[in-house]
């Protein structure tokens, strides 16, 4: 189970954008890394190609970061805090945030 998805709050530990928040974009579980909107901002030099109707210039967007850098958001006590995995007796299986004690 991945303790990171698409659509948590997240806090970077870590670099230079390290105490920003962001939301998760996207997950790329096999490189172990994942795109947060806003954080780690790149420049991408973007020239015309053909008659496709594409942005030229200098673009600035996301570039993904390792997963390693960032720590959930927790819904219930707004603080960043490592995730743990609870399993009920029904089998289901929950995220459990280790500070609070409180499933997300």
């Amino acid at each position: 189970m991945n303790k990171i998805r698409k659509g948590d709050t997240v806090q970077v530990i870590s670099g230079n954008d390290k105490g920003k928040r962001g939301e998760v974009h996207a997950v790329l579980p096999k490189d172990d890394r994942v795109l947060v909107a806003g954080i780690h901002l790149v420049k991408k030099h973007q020239r015309r190609t053909g008659n496709v109707r594409t942005q030229v210039g200098i673009i600035e967007r996301e570039s993904p970061i390792d997963i390693s850098n960032v720590l959930v958001v927790c819904k219930h006590c707004s603080k960043p805090a490592r995730m743990g995995v609870k399993t009920f007796e029904d089998g289901a299986k929950s995220r459990v945030c280790k500070k609070c004690g409180e499933v997300n």
